[in-house]
């Protein structure tokens, strides 16, 4: 943030919208997108509706290129103040590592299952086989 940024309550930021006024929140920043609405390539709807909340999220899951990140900044308007934000929308800088953990029932559960459902299958699978098998007498 430089000494000159404009710092933006969360409150504020949420009063912008509208299609005649729109601001979003992406990673800290605050955009003004509303001159950008009827050039958006996803429509303007999808903007309106990063509105009023940290559209971080919505905005990298898209994976916008680099020129549509370098035009963001003609419409920078300031910084979030994140001691505004809600307790559920806190900015946080993303980690470095992308490993995600589970819970550990789903984990061991799922650990489980990549073991037994194979075993079931050959026992079936043999169970099938030997049932169907016909003795040949000589």
């Amino acid at each position: 943030m430089t000494s000159d940024a404009k710092v933006l309550s969360f409150e504020e930021v949420s009063k912008h919208n509208r299609k005649t006024d729109c601001w979003v929140i992406i990673s800290g920043k605050v955009y003004d997108v509303t001159p950008f609405l009827d050039d958006h390539p996803g429509g303007d709807e999808v903007l309106i509706l990063a509105t009023e909340k940290d559209a971080t999220e919505d905005f990298e899951d898209v994976g916008h290129s680099e020129a549509a990140t370098d035009l963001m900044k003609k419409f920078y308007v300031g910084e979030i103040d994140s001691n505004t934000l809600p307790k559920k929308m806190t900015y946080n800088q993303p980690s470095t590592t992308t490993s995600v953990s589970k819970p550990a029932s789903e984990s061991s559960s799922s650990n489980i299952l990549t073991y037994v459902l194979p075993l079931l299958i050959l026992v079936l699978a043999y169970a099938y086989y030997s049932s169907t098998k016909k003795e040949v007498a000589i």
